[in-house]
């Protein structure tokens, strides 16, 4: 087998993996590259590989920097399965056609100003139609089910614990003169205790591993720091009747927040202050959440059988029609609007930025990981002025962070989850992290006995 690195290769976004085997060839993961605009958008245009050529697709999750370019490999030719667990195939059905959406609207507003600039027009990565010839190709797989999905490679879904339906993609195969091989592909690994999801499940006995490296050098704080500093948060906006703007992505971290936010409420702890969830998508995917309960941990069963269900606290307010979101830009505090998208690259979480940034009185709190050159992390830098749909804003709001709520393992439950895994692990690929978190982290698990491990570069290619 053959593995070519095609994103996330030193980078935290465009997670994209090509494996070419018995004159076959299956992607992992094709999602969008995120970060300078345009030059993640030619990334994201110009595939490396036909995409007539590619047969098959295993897709991790449907976070869009691991999901959201599959429209464009179907507009270059793909017509294949799509494989990925029910959860992450519902989920796809709504981000997909959200992602072409923005991408649209996006596109339209910043061609209004280039066009009185007199330059020429953009045009979106892809549209809606596009997404409607790509989800008639998804393929539903259940955990711990194998299934041969082209001659010769069995690929098993194990829960990820990283995201609803997230999954660590065991891929087994046969090696001349070898006895059967597996690799694992963790996707974005998840965190043992965090609420809602089910830990992530521990495979062992795989020869070659792909690992994610978000946090490769980074611990999280305890969870518990994230309901006190949540409600030292909500005290300052009743003070100061100012806002809480929160950017986060619309699956997995909006539900997150949710269920803190619920815990508090419940204990008496948030007062009466409205809470805003602005995003369509947030909203279709909290229902998605509900309907797979498969998913979720004992906790989060129990709630539901006790009939406090955290997506359904009494003073949420879901907001879809445009015309409410912008009636939120008249709401006097406090209030908190939770809104997408997490790294602050599209969606309405731009207008609430644009309408609250320049207010000292007012809180922007990060509660995700923010990429190389994205408007977040030149948010959670504190540079001041940032740039909101090319025009530049004074960033006089207080900003404020929650590592704890990170849906990626850290260093040291990564390094557990590989030393878990047993001694069979013969090469081991660093992918999905930036450089400073990626070669310490090659560092430890060679400490730790990793025979051989390799940080690719975008195209490069292995035999394994």
């Amino acid at each position: 087998m053959e593995i070519t690195f095609h994103g996330a290769a030193r980078s935290t976004t465009g997670s994209m993996h090509l494996l070419s085997i018995g004159g076959k060839k299956v992607l992992l993961d094709c999602g969008l590259n995120q970060g300078k605009r345009k030059e993640a958008f030619e990334m994201n245009r110009n595939f490396p590989f036909e995409g007539s050529d590619i047969d098959a697709c295993v897709l991790s999750h449907a976070h869009i920097d691991h999901s959201g370019n599959l429209p464009s490999l179907v507009k270059n030719g793909f017509s294949g399965p799509i494989y990925a667990t029910s959860a992450t195939s519902d989920l796809c059905e709504i981000m997909l056609m959200d992602s072409a959406y923005l991408q649209t609207k996006d596109v339209e507003y910043v061609n209004k100003k280039r066009k009185k600039q007199g330059k020429n027009p953009f045009e979106p990565l892809y549209v809606a139609e596009d997404v409607k010839k790509t989800l008639p190709l998804f393929q539903a797989l259940p955990y711990e089910n194998p299934v041969e999905i082209v001659p010769g490679l069995k690929v098993t879904l194990h829960d990820a614990g990283h995201i609803l339906g997230s999954a660590l993609t065991e891929l087994e195969f046969e090696s001349k003169g070898r006895e059967t091989q597996r690799l694992l592909f963790t996707g974005d690994m998840g965190r043992k205790n965090m609420p809602i999801l089910r830990d992530p499940v521990m495979v062992r006995g795989v020869q070659f591993l792909i690992t994610e490296s978000t946090y490769g050098d980074r611990l999280h704080p305890p969870e518990e720091d994230v309901k006190k500093k949540l409600q030292n948060l909500c005290r300052s906006i009743e003070e100061r009747q100012s806002r809480l703007i929160i950017p986060a992505f619309s699956v997995g971290r909006t539900q997150q927040v949710l269920y803190f936010l619920n815990e508090l409420y419940n204990e008496g702890c948030l007062s009466s202050i409205p809470v805003y969830v602005d995003s369509p998508l947030s909203t279709k995917a909290t229902k998605v959440y509900e309907d797979h309960d498969e998913c979720y941990d004992h906790k989060m069963l129990q709630k539901i059988r006790d009939n406090s269900n955290p997506f359904t606290l009494k003073n949420i307010n879901y907001v879809t029609e445009t015309a409410e979101s912008k009636e939120l830009n008249h709401i006097q505090g406090p209030v908190i609007i939770i809104s997408a998208s997490g790294m602050c690259e599209g969606g309405r979480i731009l207008h609430h930025l644009k309408n609250s940034v320049e207010d000292e009185s007012n809180i922007i709190l990060i509660v995700g990981y923010q990429a190389e050159h994205t408007l977040g992390r030149r948010i959670i830098n504190k540079e001041s002025p940032i740039k909101i749909f090319g025009e530049k804003y004074e960033l006089n709001a207080k900003v404020h962070s929650i590592q704890a709520l990170s849906a990626h393992a850290d260093r040291d439950e990564m390094l557990d989850y590989f030393e878990e895994m047993g001694p069979e692990v013969d090469r081991t690929f660093i992918v999905h992290g930036e450089r400073d978190q990626q070669k310490p982290f090659a560092s430890r698990l060679q400490s730790l006995g990793a025979r051989k491990v390799t940080i690719p570069e975008r195209k490069s290619s292995y035999e394994i």
